[in-house]
């Protein structure tokens, strides 16, 4: 393809995704619904349907190299920020609750997860490991929409509010843990792993997992000496160019380790590097902010088009859309009964757990970045990416009606607003 068809494409890309990114927000959902939507509808999924018979269509894309560099890096990119938006000091301040809710959302998802594999992926590719794969799916969490609700109705700092914001950060740590597992033992990844190939050519599977956790090791050693530097170079050039762009090679350079040393997927290895940048505070905000005009203004949204535009309802069968709504449904109540069930164990209130529950059921970006690695690994089949649209997209709309329900005949009153305050407008 030639890089002029790919600079039209790319106009094509980013306008779609803005305008419909605006119109999910004025519909009180996140952007990210609209820039897959904006996929589909400039890819195969609508356009063969419209004109042709065959793959074809109007805007070749998915068959776009340079798409798929640019949505790599994309997905990197927005990887590497969770990393940096995460505070380690919430999550410890809320100590063994939120790991115990996390825990809990990790793993009844993941087992009920692997049970539905098991029922409608019989004959998958990469067997057992294709089924426990759906469950790790299951294990995201993205609690953007529920952290919006909570401040909108003042209680994002109160006891749950701050449970489930710590416990989604270890959910999805605990979640990258176990897929860059099961990635590596399904052989998903073999091809790219030279360095894991050459010690351990027979794939045993003890040392592949012993493997795999001497990156976390490696990491959290690295990430201290890297830490103690950042804030070296912080405290003599604070807020300079060269701070992001240190940062963004530091990223890099975690992917490449991750993936082509260790075996563990890149994305890993992205978030760790955020996860390292977050303990200097101050730093990470200001790198978060640089970083974040390119990832959001260029290449978050042409990974996230790119699901879309990869989407096809060519040959979409009865069966798998109820693999899609039991997927949903299973994910959804898996998460309300694990998260809700161990915060009552943990002392919680009826109303307070069932709280905790519902705001642990939104699903987003790791979500989709998981199953784009598992079709990418060939570990599941590119039609089954509408499961995970599917659950995305119901969970965005249902989380925050169920937490303003809950929220609607609490007895304490929202918290005063910073408007209220200085007019006066509040009882």
């Amino acid at each position: 393809m030639d890089i002029t068809d790919f600079l039209c494409q790319l106009a094509i890309i980013l306008f779609s995704t803005k305008m419909l990114g605006i119109l999910m927000r004025k519909l009180g959902l996140p952007q990210v619904l609209g820039f897959i939507v904006a996929g589909i509808f400039i890819g195969p999924a609508v356009w063969s349907l419209m004109f042709y018979t065959g793959e074809a269509t109007v805007f070749p894309i998915h068959e776009s190299e340079y798409l798929n560099v640019f949505a790599e890096v994309g997905v990197i990119f927005v990887m590497f920020t969770a990393g940096l938006e995460t505070n380690l000091k919430d999550v410890k301040s809320t100590g063994a609750t939120a790991f115990a809710v996390a825990a809990a959302g990790v793993l009844l998802p993941l087992a009920a997860g692997t049970g539905i594999g098991a029922i409608f992926l019989p004959d998958a590719a990469h067997g057992a490991f294709s089924w426990v794969f759906i469950g790790v799916i299951m294990t995201a969490t993205s609690v953007g929409i529920t952290v919006e609700v909570l401040r909108e109705l003042g209680k994002l700092t109160t006891k749950v509010g701050t449970v489930v914001l710590s416990a989604a950060i270890i959910d999805d740590v605990l979640g990258i843990m176990v897929l860059a597992i099961v990635l590596s033992l399904s052989g998903a990844k073999s091809a790219d792993n030279t360095v894991l190939n050459l010690i351990n050519p027979d794939g045993n599977a003890a040392i592949t997992i012993i493997w795999i956790l001497t990156f976390f090791v490696f990491a959290v050693f690295a990430g201290i000496g890297f830490s103690k530097l950042f804030k070296y170079i912080e405290k003599k050039a604070p807020h300079t160019r060269r701070i992001p762009i240190l940062s963004i090679a530091l990223c890099f350079l975690y992917a490449f380790i991750a993936e082509r040393v260790f075996g563990v997927a890149d994305i890993t290895g992205a978030y760790i590097a955020g996860l390292v940048l977050s303990t200097n505070h101050k730093s990470a905000q200001y790198v978060d902010r640089k970083v974040s005009i390119n990832s959001y203004t260029i290449f978050a949204p042409i990974f996230f088009a790119g699901i879309g535009i990869k989407m096809s309802f060519q040959g979409f069968a009865a069966e798998t859309l109820l693999f899609a709504a039991t997927f949903t449904l299973v994910a959804i109540l898996t998460k309300i009964i694990g998260c809700g069930g161990m915060a009552r164990l943990m002392r919680f209130g009826n109303k307070d757990s069932v709280k905790t529950g519902v705001g642990m059921i939104a699903r987003g970006e790791v979500a989709l970045i998981v199953m784009e690695k598992g079709i990418a690994g060939g570990i599941i089949d590119a039609k089954y990416r509408v499961i995970v649209v599917l659950l995305v997209l119901v969970s965005s709309l249902l989380a925050p009606v169920l937490l303003k329900l809950l929220y609607k005949k609490d007895d304490t009153p929202p918290l005063p607003t910073k408007t209220e305050l200085e007019e006066g407008h509040f009882d």
